[in-house]
């Protein structure tokens, strides 16, 4: 089933452009997965980089990096990923089990695997947001390997430019119960009108109680990083470059507008872990991840 993926024109959802980013990110948590001292476990991660043409030759263990961690891309940025991956795993998983929140949803989940790999209550759902084409080549790999995930998985075939919002009740969503909402990795890509509108739909679909994670980008300026060695190891090594995929316009202010909402905001550097965890990336010079912060926000209960 994995071989017919490689033809399955599925693959097209994950061939080019912001697609073919989440396989880089499933390379690094495949990577991270086989680490000795790993972060995050993701036994699917490295099948979804197997399966497609766009990653044919990437590394999906440690040893197939000749630099190791000296290497910008494979080293570095794949640590990155791999304690994001963790941190937003320990996220989900303390909403569900210490908050009681029953509802999950990964907006623009692209090759997420969560709903099968962490220890979710019985009764517990999850709703996966993405294009078609990305869920078919997901299902497509994910069923060859006959796997099952660990509680109710509801997948919404919709481009986050489209009325997500509007299919997710249809889908089962209960806007009136406390939802956990993880946006990784997607407000890079989105105009800055969409990332407003987005944070807005969350907190007009979320009950008191419901809880929010997403990433964004503090800089003025990204293009002051394009010779930064992980922008530039990415264009040279997989020939993705990220500067032209992002929206490079003055970014809104997404927790604050939601601080505004009255809901409770902490606004992390990913450093801020790697100390926490004694492991991942530590600030370098002409360092692309420098702005880079990771937001978590609560929304009270009445």
């Amino acid at each position: 089933m994995v071989d017919t993926a490689r033809r399955n024109t599925g693959v097209e959802g994950v061939a080019g452009g912001v697609g073919v980013t989440a396989l880089l990110v499933a390379a690094a948590r495949a990577i991270e997965t086989h680490r000795p001292d790993s972060l995050a476990q993701d036994v699917y991660a490295e099948h979804f980089v197997l399966a497609a043409t766009a990653s044919k030759g990437w590394p999906v263990h440690p040893k197939e990096v000749a630099d190791g961690d000296r290497d910008p891309l494979w080293g570095r940025f794949a640590r990155y990923f791999g304690l994001r991956t963790r941190v937003l795993d320990d996220f989900l998983l303390r909403s569900v089990h210490a908050e009681g929140v029953r509802q999950v949803v990964l907006l623009g989940a692209g090759l997420d695997a969560r709903a099968y790999r962490l220890d979710w209550p019985a009764d517990c759902v999850i709703f996966e947001i993405d294009r078609q084409e990305v869920l078919s080549f997901k299902h497509q790999v994910l069923d060859g390997l006959s796997a099952v995930p660990k509680a109710a998985r509801v997948p919404v075939a919709m481009d986050l430019r489209d009325d997500w919002a509007g299919a997710l009740p249809g889908a089962g969503f209960d806007p009136s119960a406390p939802s956990v909402w993880l946006v990784e990795g997607l407000l890079f890509y989105l105009p800055p009108a969409a990332e407003t509108y987005l944070i807005d739909t969350v907190d007009r679909l979320s009950a008191g109680g419901s809880a929010l994670a997403f990433e964004v980008k503090l800089e003025k300026d990204l293009l002051a990083y394009r010779d930064s060695p992980l922008y530039t190891s990415t264009r040279e090594q997989i020939g993705i470059d990220l500067l032209n995929l992002f929206d490079l316009a003055p970014r809104p202010d997404s927790a604050g507008r939601l601080a505004d909402k009255r809901w409770s905001t902490a606004v992390h550097t990913p450093f801020d872990f790697t100390h926490r965890h004694g492991r991942g990336p530590l600030p370098e010079e002409n360092d692309a991840l420098a702005g880079n912060r990771w937001v978590f926000a609560d929304k009270p209960r009445p």
